[in-house]
């Protein structure tokens, strides 16, 4: 019934002439289907079963990526070449992770998970000093998580960026969120940047523990069990995620919808949280179990990797945005720097 529906719409939609191009895969219980028009790419996929947050708690998700195509920027384009001249040759992608800045659970030492709680003042300019580390490397795709802490950071970050591009939230949740916040100037999506916002990126959901303050959690449980449910890599918290079952998805997404735009040459930053974060760092250096648990992640601070032939090289953190060697600058980087020093001058 609902694969009827699904192709039906697809039918009507390419009748009606709003999508030049579609493609439909049905395989392992999940149908996608990939619409093109002049600006907008949209990926949506259909799951027969999900899993959100809890091995308690499965049902159905539809869930719908949407990425707007990005004109090529002058300042990645080489003189006598085009952008995708460009990518070819340096055949390298920036890849910025963030996580968010102090937020008013943190400041009062509660369980925060997947609790949508805002940044403090000090988080806010944590934010903003993040964006300042990272002015000069380049962006072209934000992702962050659906929690306004993370989404708060990225917004932040990017009013520092000396690009100036906007960032924009592609709002696909049903037609009308779609229709209402289309861009009809082209010059103007020139110069936005798509964000992404998706729940697989949210923090570990701490179960019965949300909102509890951790130091009174540690009096009532003891401070050794605490710690088995914060620090341990598959055991929960009571009705709570693991960080085991938090990577599950956080890793699952960034492979099936961030990767493939490192891969394409677009260079993207995540604004996440501690554990999710830890579980893409997991992946991208290879870290073991035990290893993993020991990761700490401060607020605020971005770490940068470069994606070179399918490999992922971490190049650091950053100490202050004015020196030149802060990243451990590729050539490409050094590049970009160059010719937004040049721009900006001119």
């Amino acid at each position: 019934m609902a694969s009827a529906t699904f192709h039906q719409a697809i039918v009507t939609l390419q009748s009606r002439g709003y999508f030049s191009n579609s493609s439909l895969n049905q395989e392992n219980g999940i149908a996608s289907f990939r619409l093109i028009s002049k600006g907008v790419k949209l990926d949506i996929a259909f799951t027969r079963r999900e899993t959100y947050c809890s091995r308690r708690r499965s049902f159905t998700v539809i869930q719908a990526s949407a990425s707007q195509t990005t004109a090529p920027d002058p300042v990645l384009s080489p003189s006598n070449g085009t952008a995708s001249d460009s990518k070819k040759k340096s055949n390298e992608a920036a890849l910025i992770l963030i996580r968010h800045g102090e937020s008013m659970w943190n400041e009062k030492n509660l369980f925060t998970g997947c609790v949508d709680v805002p940044l403090t003042k000090k988080g806010v300019e944590e934010a903003i000093e993040a964006g300042k580390r990272i002015s000069n490397i380049p962006v072209d795709m934000i992702y962050t998580s659906s929690l306004i802490r993370a989404q708060m950071t990225a917004m932040l970050a990017m009013t520092e960026h000396r690009r100036k591009k906007v960032p924009i939230i592609l709002h696909d949740e049903n037609e009308q969120a779609r229709e209402w916040s289309q861009i009809f100037s082209d010059d103007t999506k020139k110069q936005c940047i798509p964000v992404v916002t998706a729940w697989q990126l949210n923090e570990r959901m701490y179960g019965e523990l949300q909102g509890l303050n951790k130091q009174e959690t540690a009096d009532r449980y003891g401070s050794e069990q605490v710690h088995v449910w914060r620090r341990s890599y598959d055991t929960p918290p009571p009705n709570g995620e693991s960080l085991e079952m938090c990577a599950e998805r956080a890793v699952a997404y960034f492979k099936e919808y961030i990767q493939p735009q490192l891969l394409s040459g677009k260079n993207v930053m995540i604004a996440a949280h501690g554990n999710s974060l830890r579980s893409i760092i997991m992946y991208l250096d290879k870290l073991t179990s035990q290893e993993v648990i020991s990761l700490e992640l401060s607020t605020g601070i971005p770490m940068l990797y470069i994606f070179k032939e399918g490999r992922f090289i971490r190049r650091g953190s950053p100490v202050a945005p004015t020196e030149a060697s802060v990243y451990a600058y590729t050539k490409s980087l050094a590049q970009y720097r160059q010719k937004l020093d040049e721009m900006l001058q001119s």
